[in-house]
């Protein structure tokens, strides 16, 4: 197992991109400014992270996702353990914005995120159809933030 920066041709990854957000249109906002990191299982992607710079030490988890078929395999542990290590030095403070669900919110708890703040109807008005997530119709947008420490 390997961690890869991606620095050109992201959209090559575009499957995996859309495992955690399913509009391309809304990936292209934040893809070309942030760090894409791909997780390799041999020489096959399993899974990919994107990071962007929000100023004054503040560092935004844009998209993680891991093949289904990995999934709760720690892989999306590992990719948060190397993220914490690599951006040590210059993160003060994470954040992480998500639906409301019942996969994704223990993960991120279990990383030592925590709750800050929600943004009403995030989903109902930034995409182009309903998102659904475990049979229910994803509305706000759920923010975690984690105090920097690479250790969970």
């Amino acid at each position: 197992m390997h961690i890869r920066q991606i620095t050109a041709n992201k959209k090559e990854f575009l499957n995996l991109l859309l495992l955690a957000d399913e509009q391309e249109s809304m990936i292209d906002r934040y893809l070309e400014r942030g760090d894409m990191f791909v997780l390799y299982n041999n020489e096959a992607a399993v899974a990919e992270c994107v990071v962007t710079d929000e100023g004054e030490g503040v560092l935004e988890i844009k998209n993680l996702a891991v093949i289904p078929s990995f999934q709760r395999c720690g892989y999306g542990t590992t990719l948060i353990r190397f993220l914490f290590e690599h951006y040590r030095e210059k993160c003060r403070m994470w954040l992480v914005g998500t639906g409301e669900s019942p996969l994704t919110i223990p993960f991120y708890q279990h990383c030592g995120f925590i709750y800050s703040h929600r943004i009403p109807d995030f989903f109902i008005d930034h995409y182009d159809h309903p998102i659904i997530d475990n049979g229910r119709q994803l509305k706000d947008m759920v923010y975690y933030k984690k105090v920097n420490s690479f250790n969970i």
